[in-house]
């Protein structure tokens, strides 16, 4: 018992690890997380308008783009669009594997919220489309004017689960090779655990993982919940009506 307290809680040595945690790989990591995740918002709108647009190419492309990213295991990925990337937007990049790696986390979270965008776009009402275009919109305008902006607001939810899983995914960065002020909470852990011989490092990482995490699951949960149940519509009778007919139970 006392080895596995040593192994796994060695309060001397996760005290040693804090600094760096929170200075370096907290810091990053959110950075990361929310950068990718905001890119991946973009790419994901475009992916699902692309998907519902009736152009056979575009949705050839967009079904192409997500099955394959979606297919592929995200370490996977990270080290080939990574690798791939590196010489092409050596300009932009600089060759730094920060930005690769927000890059590359962003390609694959856009397509499972291009996903999430093209099962809501398609749950609007065709109605309001068909409303809008006999007002004198354009397709492009009353996608963006009027169902994106209602698609948006139902998703709202499932982008948060997308983000919880974007910052699990950021553990996966170190494999481009992160230079040391650019380290996320995995590889600050796994680097001292390596260093130490020992496994307390890990867990620290992990608990700042869990700080993120648990917090915005329960967010999740809280604003699906407000969403399914709704606002409470009050509806006020006329006195003079109810003295005549009775009042009359409106259900919303």
């Amino acid at each position: 018992m006392n080895d596995f307290i040593s192994s796994f809680f060695n309060i001397e040595l996760m005290l040693q690890v804090l600094p760096n945690i929170l200075t370096y790989g907290l810091v990053n990591t959110l950075i990361i997380s929310l950068s990718a995740t905001a890119l991946g918002i973009l790419i994901g709108l475009i992916i699902a308008v692309m998907a519902v647009s009736g152009n056979r190419v575009a949705g050839w492309f967009a079904r192409v783009y997500t099955d394959i990213l979606r297919g592929l295991p995200a370490i996977l990925t990270i080290l080939l669009i990574g690798s791939a990337l590196a010489q092409p937007l050596y300009g932009v990049t600089g060759g730094n594997p920060y930005l690769l790696a927000i890059i590359a986390l962003s390609l694959i979270s856009g397509a499972y919220i291009g996903e999430i965008f093209r099962a809501s776009i398609q749950s609007i009402d065709k109605g309001q489309m068909e409303a809008s275009r006999a007002l004198g919109m354009s397709y492009g305008p009353s996608m963006r004017l009027v169902v994106v902006p209602q698609a948006v607001r139902q998703v709202l939810p499932s982008l948060m689960n997308q983000f919880i899983g974007v910052v699990k995914d950021s553990s996966l960065v170190y494999v481009l090779g992160l230079l040391a002020e650019q380290r996320d909470l995995f590889r600050i852990g796994q680097d001292a655990s390596i260093n130490f011989g020992n496994l307390s490092p890990l867990v620290v990482a992990g608990c700042f993982y869990l700080v993120i995490t648990i917090p915005l699951t329960h967010v999740v949960n809280l604003v699906d919940r407000k969403m399914r149940v709704g606002k409470k519509v009050r509806v006020a009778l006329d006195p003079a009506k109810e003295l005549t007919t009775g009042p009359s139970p409106i259900k919303r």
